[in-house]
């Protein structure tokens, strides 16, 4: 086994070293290990890929379509995701101009900051969110900006955003995901309406994380950008909505302007997707089979949420009901304090359920628990008699 010359590592990044150590996949990587844990960890859903997109890969590597894809994507998906746009959410991308299909949306959200970022720029987050953006800023060498929404119900008022925008006036951008991951909370027509009416009146550029957006369960999703789509790139995907984590599909969306640069990072980076993954997306995004296995889920989904919700305020958790996503965050009961690290780890090797700590998700999350429910009614059943019985001996 090499060992590295020990003077090189001087030569590395030296953003990384701004990284905050540990996260979402180690806590979970150490839960696994324990022997009988239940897992309400990842993001993860746990649908098969439905028929219909496993038919369409299929015919695609029979076919023998496995040669390189245009760097935005194969015309077929850039065509039918903007259908699904239009469609679902009133939103007019051009697919030859306006829509890149990344690998993921993990991806997406590299190159949407790589195209914007200089060193120094600040980009406000809204927390707590995913933390892959604040670690992504910091890599490029941009700085977050966090701004606490904890207070506020987990939704960005305008007056926060001006206080943030007075305190940082010279901020590149602003990320907003909702559905939210970590709460579940999303916003209203009219509280993304209001926002966007502040940030008009900015030059931020908008990263609006929406892969969550097909899974609203009273309502309906409404983009940001449909009343600012001049400032706004989408990012979105299949793999929330129709459990294809796997096979690597997300996209970004925004004016063409924008899209270029954005573009051309993305096939620096990636090249393009594969073949089979587009193929099978195509299916996700443009035919019946697609929407209604998203309904089909989106149904269990809400089941799933009400009695988590229930089960969990009724232990003693404090928790802003989720509209979106498929993630309750749980305030603690209040005698065991804030420290929600300790909570999630003594859970995990005492409880043997294990649940992610809300510090991880950046200002606001500390004293609460990411519960994903992204999993079966038996394991939420038999992870809430788990539960009940950790919180109600004595710690």
């Amino acid at each position: 086994m090499p060992t590295t010359k020990p003077e090189l590592l001087t030569n590395l990044n030296s953003n990384f070293a701004k990284l905050t150590p540990g996260g979402i996949r180690e806590f979970d990587y150490k839960a696994s290990k324990i022997s009988g844990i239940i897992k309400l960890t990842l993001g993860e859903p746990d649908f098969n890929v439905p028929a219909a997109m496993k038919e369409a890969a299929i015919k695609s590597i029979n076919d023998n379509d496995s040669h390189y894809a245009p760097g935005t994507g194969t015309p077929a998906l850039r065509q039918a995701i903007s259908h699904f746009m239009r469609d679902r959410y009133s939103l007019d991308y051009d697919p030859n101009s306006e829509i890149a299909v990344t690998v993921g949306a993990t991806e997406g959200i590299y190159a949407s900051l790589s195209a914007i970022i200089n060193p120094g720029d600040e980009i406000l987050i809204t927390t707590p969110t995913f933390p892959l953006y604040m670690a992504v800023t910091k890599i490029l060498g941009g700085v977050p900006v966090e701004i606490d929404t904890s207070t506020d119900n987990f939704v960005l008022t305008p007056a926060k955003l001006q206080e943030a925008l007075a305190n940082h006036p010279h901020a590149k951008g602003i990320i907003l995901n909702y559905p939210s991951n970590p709460t579940g909370v999303t916003y209203t027509e009219s509280q993304i309406k209001s926002l966007a009416e502040a940030i008009k009146a900015t030059n931020l550029i908008v990263i609006a994380d929406e892969i969550y957006s097909e899974l609203v369960y009273d309502g309906q999703h409404t983009s940001i950008a449909n009343f600012i789509p001049e400032q706004t790139l989408i990012l979105n995907g299949a793999s929330k909505s129709h459990a294809m984590t796997g096979y690597r599909i997300g996209f970004i969306a925004g004016p063409q302007e924008l899209m270029k640069s954005v573009s051309a990072i993305h096939a620096m980076m990636v090249t393009a997707a594969s073949d089979p993954a587009m193929a099978a997306a195509v299916a996700a995004f443009d035919t019946a089979e697609g929407k209604t296995a998203t309904l089909k889920m989106k149904k269990a989904y809400k089941q799933r949420r009400d009695f988590i919700v229930d089960a969990l305020k009724h232990l003693g958790f404090d928790i802003t009901t989720p509209n979106g996503a498929f993630y309750v965050f749980a305030k603690i009961p209040a005698k065991f304090g804030k420290d929600d690290i300790k909570f999630a780890t003594d859970l995990a090797n005492q409880g043997k359920v294990a649940v992610i700590p809300g510090s991880f998700f950046g200002a606001g999350g500390q004293g609460y628990v990411r519960v994903s429910y992204a999993t079966s009614m038996d394991n939420l059943k038999a992870a809430v008699k788990l539960i009940a019985d950790f919180v109600k001996e004595d710690n």
